[in-house]
């Protein structure tokens, strides 16, 4: 098994995973044609694609995903909390699913889970092919039990570390946004994705990336510091998945 991001950020995000021809894309943030752009760059037809897989309605996460689904023919996996926010997708192939459920895509098993974030039924995924585990974290505000349970033993991480607190609050923003990012459904700080690497097992890690980064209030250094310092390894060994560059192929 293995994945890539082909960006992530405020501006857009998408995420490929990859088992045998199954291939799973959880969320289309970019438009139709940058996403499909951006799968070319890593070398995906946008047609082998299996199924897309929605987190949430927030635009950087589904800007594009309707008008993808329709033209390739692709079945959405999402929440009906979800469904409801974006007024259903009534004319494309919707699976929905519970934010706390288990199901499978082919040759991948998909667990989702539920995540405190400001969208109608948001959750985040774990994919297995029942040897290794990929886990995904992003747009939660808070830690909750059920979130570290799912994401304990995984052989890669994508958790979101997007903003640095002291930076948010001296930033120029308004004082309703700060509230909102900073607040528990709003996104992970740096120092709350220290906290969750310190109360899962990542005995098996072999892959941690850092996602969903804020261009203004956050920097790749700070994160990898606090991470390397968690984990006892060296900064260079975390990763980092752009806005624009995304982050290259991963196997596990």
């Amino acid at each position: 098994m293995r994945f890539t991001i082909l960006g992530s950020g405020s501006k857009g995000n998408a995420t490929l995973v990859e088992q045998g021809t199954t291939r799973l894309l959880v969320d289309c943030g970019f438009s139709v044609v940058e996403t499909e752009r951006r799968l070319g760059r890593v070398g995906c037809h946008p047609g082998a694609i299996d199924a897309l897989l929605l987190t949430h309605e927030h635009g950087d996460h589904i800007r594009g995903a309707g008008a993808f689904a329709r033209k390739h023919g692709v079945p959405v996996y999402l929440t009906r909390g979800t469904a409801r926010a974006v007024e259903a997708y009534a004319d494309i192939d919707s699976k929905f699913i519970d934010s706390d459920a288990r199901f499978a895509v082919k040759d991948v098993e998909v667990q989702a889970y539920p995540v405190p974030h400001d969208a109608h039924e948001p959750c985040q995924y774990v994919f297995s092919d029942g040897r290794a585990q990929i886990g995904m974290l992003s747009d939660a505000g808070r830690l909750t039990p059920r979130m570290i349970a799912c994401l304990h033993g995984c052989d890669a991480l994508l958790l979101e570390s997007n903003h640095d607190l002291d930076m948010l609050l001296a930033s120029g923003y308004p004082h309703s946004l700060k509230r909102r990012i900073s607040g528990g459904y709003g996104h992970l700080n740096n120092d709350q994705a220290c906290e969750l690497l310190r109360q899962v097992d990542c005995s098996r890690l072999t892959h941690i990336v850092a996602i969903h980064l804020s261009e203004n209030n956050n920097h790749p250094d700070h994160v990898t510091a606090g991470f390397s310092s968690v984990l006892e390894c060296t900064p260079d060994w975390i990763a980092v998945a752009g806005q624009e560059t995304g982050l290259g192929w991963r196997a596990v």
